[in-house]
């Protein structure tokens, strides 16, 4: 039995994912899975370019919207609720399309994901106050001592990751690297058609993801996060809070920075996101990558999918 196509799209940020699933859309019966740490979270929609009803009424839509922002989503809950969405797809007669650019969950699903343990609000809580003490940098240090491998790929002003990888070792008295050596086989029976948008020009594409923020703006991205500001259950340190453009803006109402300089900083994140990405997918081998602005790539892409075996 010849394995099954999944279409992987993804790219850095503001390169034409979502629009270039929706023109496949028009051509192949689809589901969209979407691959965005910001968009599982309820209430982040204008900052994370997440799709409107009538687009989601069109083409259904997966893992979005699945989470409180005062809650947290882990990669290997996504693996798991990815999984669940390429099967249902699947059976459904439909191309399952992951779309999106959180780099880490592609790597989680594409190459397997350690059975790590539950996350522990009490480790994690111990962890939020040494970290309130000391710095999270102090913590960064604690995990070198115990883990240099993790340490040394996870940026010492990054908590979430340091938070996870202290709390394993806590738990378990082991290294997550040594977790994420054990890792188990990806999903199988699948042939995945990886596709990446990657803009030509980088000047361009700076001065496109420029006005796309300021857009943002303009659709009520202030109103949106000062709604989130405004509930008493939720901090900067959350990860949904995390996220580029509203940590910025989030910043405007807590801190008393001024509005363009807020925007000027989340311009700025949103370029520097975008060339994290563009370097992970360097790193990463299977990978065809495609200039979003030569629209002839969606045939490439439709004529690979077809010769897969999957037909409208």
């Amino acid at each position: 039995m010849s394995a099954a196509p999944v279409l992987v799209l993804t790219g850095p940020t503001g390169s034409g994912k979502s629009d270039w699933a929706l023109r496949l859309a028009e051509a192949l019966p689809l589901e969209l899975i979407s691959v965005d740490s910001a968009q599982v979270f309820r209430g982040l929609d204008i900052g994370t370019a997440k799709p409107d009803a009538a687009v989601r009424a069109r083409v259904p839509h997966h893992l979005l919207d699945i989470r409180d922002p005062a809650e947290r989503y882990s990669a290997g809950e996504f693996v798991a609720d990815a999984r669940e969405a390429i099967q249902g797809s699947q059976a459904r007669g439909r191309l399952p399309v992951l779309v999106g650019g959180t780099m880490l969950y592609l790597r989680a699903l594409l190459r397997g994901m350690a059975p790590l343990p539950r996350a522990s609000p009490t480790v994690r809580a111990a962890l939020d106050a040494e970290a309130a003490a000391l710095g999270w940098p102090a913590l960064h240090a604690q995990l070198a001592g115990v883990d240099a491998r993790a340490a040394a790929r996870i940026h010492p002003n990054d908590p979430q990751r340091i938070q996870r990888a202290l709390e394993v070792y806590r738990l378990t008295g082991r290294a997550i690297s040594d977790w994420q050596e054990s890792t188990p086989p990806p999903l199988p029976g699948i042939e995945w058609l990886r596709y990446a948008l990657v803009p030509a020009d980088r000047a361009v594409h700076a001065r496109a993801l420029t006005a796309r923020f300021d857009a943002m703006l303009e659709q009520g991205l202030l109103a949106e996060v000062g709604a989130l500001f405004r509930r008493r259950d939720l901090h900067a340190e959350l990860p949904a809070l995390r996220s580029v453009g509203y940590r910025q803006l989030w910043m405007h109402f807590a801190n008393g920075i001024g509005l363009q300089e807020a925007r000027g900083r989340a311009v700025v994140a949103t370029c520097q996101l975008a060339k994290r990405q563009l370097t992970w997918l360097r790193g990463e081998p299977g990978y065809r990558c495609l200039d979003p602005g030569e629209l002839t790539g969606l045939k490439q892409v439709l004529r690979h999918i077809r010769a897969c075996g999957f037909m409208a």
